[in-house]
């Protein structure tokens, strides 16, 4: 059902349901119904006074950008949500990318209005002539107090788009893609038939409305006449008593947010005694998460999902080390080699996707990118291997390296990892070599690198961490001869992205200017 549709029936079957909850606010699905009638009116009022408004994106066929760029998951989402029953497209940005990409996505796809309560974002925008409008929070809820209403929200055509995202922002620069109301309808459908958002579910999804995970959780949830939880950071405490008091049977999360959630689970595991289900995102979740979160609540299924934002739900795994995906019915997928040609079965190559989900490509404004080929499969240029009709991820194409002839899956050596006493995180690189042309290398992350440049003894680990020798035996133990890394490295703190992945072009060239202690 369409998320507008949705919200209207339910707000007539149950309009006390709780529909978005947050740190600043709750509202009931009646509540949601008003509240997008003034918000949609003061947005909407925003963009008509502007003298030369920002052209939106062609893509959008004329119809005006609003973009969210706050700290607060509630009023995010539901300026989204409110937003979706009406002529509109709504983007959120994330307040932590780099300011210039800010910057650059909201004048290259022509956002028109932007809800921020950043000073240098203002300051920024106007150094570079943008002719839009920012509203702080405190102005938008000013105006929705003493603005009428707009009429009631309705169900929109299928064909119109009404949502904006973006593929990234903490690397370079944001790539803008729109999902129009039919793409997700379509992928509402699928996770509704796989992740079990349920009418009157209670779903937490704590983190930035901007992470696509989070902002899925919310659709979904109010698509399915269920509620959703939002919250600004994971708090165990707090977040273990939300579990308990408002009867949350269902978290959406990132893996580090379920390894939080597992040690609080640990300390009082009274508090998550309603929760049934965690789905978590991305592929080949650790076994340690998986392992851990088993023991100390045996009851709570986890399913680790795999998708794109721009493509939509893909598959996902549910037992085992979780490296082999189950693609979900309807949706095609296929490895393809640099030329195009399908690869054989367990060969390494270009994952290509059909869903009807997909959106149909990246705003020209933003990117020269490709998302889609002539024949309407799309790829975002993740690398993957079939296996017994199951997908086994292997990364982007960075992620691979070509180390004495041999093609190496730069995760699949990361996840041998996975385990070993004493070890936190680690990243596995490739260095050049004289000899080889290219070697493995594996940086782990420790408190106590010492001095960058600096070769320790050869059995000398940090902070509690294995040595070389026990590394080594480790590794040889289980990965090929190639896949073993030739070099080890320590480092005070791997690069991350603001969603807490490791960056791994960032930590090879933190070991390459020297900024990492050698065993």
């Amino acid at each position: 059902m369409p998320i507008t549709g949705a919200i209207l029936d339910t707000a007539r079957r149950h309009p006390g349901r709780p529909a978005i909850v947050g740190d600043d606010g709750r509202l009931t699905y009646a509540q949601l119904v008003e509240d997008s009638r003034r918000l949609f009116a003061v947005v909407d009022a925003a963009h008509r006074a502007q003298h030369r408004p920002p052209e939106p994106a062609r893509e959008t066929r004329g119809i005006p950008i609003t973009a969210v760029s706050l700290f607060s998951a509630f009023h995010s989402a539901r300026i989204m949500a409110g937003l979706a029953g009406y002529r509109a497209v709504s983007a959120t940005i994330d307040p932590r990318w780099p300011l210039e990409h800010r910057v650059d996505v909201i004048l290259a796809a022509g956002i028109g209005v932007v809800v921020s309560d950043a000073t240098d974002l203002a300051i920024a925008l106007a150094s570079r002539g943008w002719t839009g409008t920012i509203l702080s929070l405190g102005e938008l809820m000013h105006r929705e107090e003493y603005t009428d209403a707009a009429p009631p929200p309705t169900v929109r055509d299928d064909d119109e788009p009404f949502l904006m995202l973006f593929s990234s922002g903490t690397t370079s620069n944001p790539k803008a893609f729109l999902k129009t109301r039919r793409q997700y309808r379509a992928n509402v459908a699928v996770s509704s038939a796989h992740l079990e958002p349920r009418p009157g579910v209670a779903t937490l999804a704590p983190g930035p409305v901007s992470y696509s995970l989070t902002l899925y959780a919310v659709i979904e949830s109010l698509a399915t006449a269920g509620s959703v939880h939002l919250a600004d950071a994971f708090d165990p405490l707090a977040n273990g008593r939300r579990v308990r008091d408002e009867h949350i049977t269902r978290v959406v999360a990132v893996p580090a947010v379920v390894q939080a959630l597992t040690d609080a689970a640990r300390r009082d595991p009274d508090r998550f005694a309603p929760l049934e289900l965690v789905v978590t995102g991305g592929a080949n979740l650790p076994q340690a998460i998986r392992d851990a979160l088993a023991r100390v609540l045996p009851d709570v299924r986890l399913i680790s999902y795999y998708g794109a934002a721009e493509i939509g739900f893909i598959g996902d795994s549910r037992e085992g080390d979780g490296t082999l995906i189950t693609v979900y019915d309807g949706i095609g997928a296929r490895v393809r080699d640099a030329a195009g040609a399908d690869v054989a079965e367990g060969e390494p190559g270009t994952l290509w996707i059909l869903a009807d989900a997909c959106s149909d490509g990246y705003v020209s404004k933003t990117t020269d990118a490709v998302l889609k080929g002539p024949d309407g499969w799309a790829t975002v240029n993740d690398q993957a291997r079939l296996v017994d009709d199951r997908l086994q991820l292997i990364g982007r194409a960075g992620d691979i390296a070509v180390t004495g002839g041999h093609k190496v899956a730069l995760t699949e050596v990361e996840r041998v990892f996975d385990g070993m006493p004493g070890l936190g995180a680690v990243c596995a690189v490739a260095l050049p070599d004289p000899r080889l042309g290219t070697v493995v290398a594996l940086v782990l992350e420790t408190g106590d690198a010492g001095l960058p440049g600096k070769t320790a003894p050869a059995g000398a680990g940090a902070g509690g961490l294995p040595g070389k020798g026990p590394l080594q035996r480790w590794a040889r133990e289980r990965l090929a001869p190639q896949f073993v890394p030739h070099r080890w490295y320590l480092m005070d703190g791997l690069p991350r992205t603001v969603g807490g992945k490791i960056r791994r072009a960032q930590t090879a060239a933190r070991v390459l200017a020297g900024e990492a202690r050698r065993l």
